[in-house]
């Protein structure tokens, strides 16, 4: 049923946040320094938010050794039955996909990407019955077709897009609330790639940030705060809205699908 693998949302893996996440990488919207206290309170109110829209939240322990650690979104990307483990794009990111591969283990089949793969977890967005697939400055050709290829065993189509410079990840300037949906920034991706979507809700490129958000059911939508004129887009749309305090996460380039990797 189209919609369903990606808004039940009934379980998720998050990462706590790194004590040296002050060194977290940051190029997009970072304009300060990352700070560890503020990211820990909004990373609470994150957990408080997916919990109280009935998400059973599984969090890691943090990494100290990677500051990025508690975007884990970018180590793995569930397939039904199966899991693709990411190689991350950005160097100082490996090593942590190794416990979340430990927890899926368990329960989900491990498919491993060969060396010459790269690709990041916030590249990839499931659109009803069909996975998008950014090609970006953290997922090469490589990486996005082994994936692709995966993906379509599973019987699910697959789309690439081309990611431009001006923003991390597919995800960071993207999201699908419900089906047929889909939320974009405007100004970062070509909308003639889109052509398949049924209904495209557009956001101010001032508040392009914002695009990133979390659908739940009913019309349901985790989004961040203090981004007005996308809160009415949202509400003029019918949905109906949790707002999440994510300016300590943005400074290190994160948005609200970073922090999780959903599982059934």
């Amino acid at each position: 049923m189209p919609g369903v693998y990606d808004r039940e949302k009934k379980s998720a893996i998050t990462r706590s946040i790194s004590s040296s996440y002050s060194k977290a990488v940051s190029t997009y919207f970072g304009k300060n320094t990352p700070d560890v206290d503020l990211a820990l309170g909004s990373h609470r109110a994150y957990i408080a938010a997916l919990e109280a829209h009935g998400t059973d939240v599984i969090v890691l322990p943090e990494m100290s050794d990677h500051p990025d650690c508690c975007f884990v979104e970018d180590t793995a990307i569930m397939i039904d039955d199966k899991v693709v483990i990411s190689n991350m794009g950005h160097p100082s990111r490996v090593g942590e996909e190794l416990a979340v591969k430990e927890y899926l283990s368990k329960d989900y089949d491990i498919i491993k990407m060969p060396n010459n793969c790269r690709l990041d977890g916030g590249d990839v967005v499931f659109y009803d019955d069909c996975f998008l697939i950014g090609i970006s400055s953290r997922t090469n050709n490589h990486g996005a077709e082994f994936l692709g290829k995966e993906i379509k065993e599973n019987g699910y189509d697959v789309r690439f897009i081309d990611i431009p410079h001006s923003t991390l990840h597919l995800t960071t300037v993207c999201s699908t609330p419900r089906p047929g949906t889909m939320i974009m920034a405007e100004g970062h991706l070509n909308e003639d790639a889109f052509s398949f979507v049924d209904e495209i809700i557009r956001i101010p490129n001032s508040e392009s940030y914002a695009s990133n958000v979390l659908g739940y059911s009913n019309n349901r939508v985790i989004i961040p705060n203090d981004f007005p004129q996308t809160r009415q887009i949202l509400l003029d749309h019918s949905f109906s809205i949790t707002s999440v305090d994510m300016a300590p996460i943005m400074e290190a380039d994160g948005s609200l699908t970073c922090l999780s990797v959903f599982i059934k």
